[in-house]
């Protein structure tokens, strides 16, 4: 596989996409290409200091905007997109969270009923230091603030779902979206299966850091400039959940609720996956899992839950590389991109 063109696409506020499937493309890629994306936080910018309260500067279904999608020539159904992402810098020098009412996991909300009032709105900024490579945690109500690592993530990205349907870009699920893991940083590469002609790619919702869980719903939110590599796997097993890759490790993705449901997707997946890349017998391979394996949690805010699961590759016995190696051929093919 050799390297394709390089272009950057940076979207205006009219293209950004708040669905995966029933979109235009914006672009075109095809395997080996390199390319640069901005990408808007989660409130599309519009939340930039403790005055802006999302519930009156942002309007549903206006939230967790993406770029693109962008067709991948020669992506089918049946086939697997592998994503390496090879940066993600913060666009800006400032981040927001903030708390909701009736959203986030310590609080009552649609699906969990009860009589307590609403957790108050509220915003925090804030400052982040790429050079110093950290995000200051500053209180509302007191003067205690923290240092904490700068950690970038993409929180949403995913491909067009099956079936001719249209998936709001809050959800996560088969195909990607809003899977909110810390996981998804520079140096991992993303597998999808593909459900559509060209697949139809998108990212969005940058997070400078997250705590695992993403436990009021908000992350520190973030614009971003993020490069990617693409390549197209073409056939072979199917690729039904999101699988990840590092240097070190291999990861399954589970989406679901309840989060049991969830936890079981993702440790099935990566059990069978375990077994074919290692010929071992099946059972020998939850076994190795059971008790080497971590879940780290993406998010239990969303409407389907994250977790993923997760084994570091030392423990796997002379594993074959995952899809034919794509993840060593994308970081090669990205070293030295900004």
């Amino acid at each position: 596989m050799s390297s394709g063109s390089h272009f950057t696409y940076r979207p205006v506020r009219e293209e950004l996409a708040y669905t995966f499937g029933g979109r235009i493309p914006v672009a075109h890629v095809r395997s080996g290409d390199v390319f640069t994306v901005h990408t808007e936080d989660c409130f599309g910018g519009r939340v930039r200091g403790p005055v802006d309260l999302p519930s009156q500067v942002c309007a549903m279904p206006y939230l967790n905007p993406v770029s693109g999608p962008f067709f991948v020539e020669d992506a089918e159904p049946g086939d697997t997109l592998a994503v390496h992402i090879a940066a993600i810098v913060p666009a800006r020098d400032w981040g927001v969270s903030a708390t909701f009412p009736y959203f986030g996991a310590l609080t009552s909300t649609g699906h969990t009923a009860t009589l307590q009032p609403p957790l108050d709105e509220r915003v925090w900024v804030y400052h982040i230091d790429p050079t110093a490579g950290t995000v200051r945690y500053c209180a509302t109500t007191s003067d205690h603030s923290v240092e904490l690592p700068l950690d970038p993530m993409i929180g949403t990205i995913g491909v067009a779902p099956a079936a001719m349907e249209t998936r709001a870009t809050i959800v996560p699920d088969y195909y990607g979206g809003n899977l909110d893991t810390p996981e998804l940083r520079a140096g991992t590469t993303l597998y999808l299966g593909v459900n559509v002609h060209g697949a139809l790619l998108a990212l969005g919702d940058g997070h400078a850091r997250q705590g695992e869980g993403e436990a009021c719903g908000v992350a520190v939110e973030i614009a971003t400039v993020t490069t990617l590599a693409v390549e197209v796997i073409k056939g072979g097993l199917p690729t039904a959940w999101p699988r990840l890759e590092t240097d070190s490790g291999i990861m399954s993705v589970g989406c679901a609720r309840p989060l049991e449901d969830a936890y079981r997707i993702a440790h099935h997946d990566l059990t069978t996956w375990t077994a074919d890349l290692c010929r071992l017998d099946t059972l020998d391979a939850y076994q190795l899992i059971a008790q080497a394996g971590r879940a780290p949690i993406g998010n239990v805010c969303d409407p389907n839950y994250t977790i993923l699961a997760a084994i570091d590759k030392a423990h796997l016995p002379q594993p074959q590389p995952a899809y034919a190696d794509a993840h060593a051929r994308l970081r090669s093919l990205t070293q030295g991109q900004p």
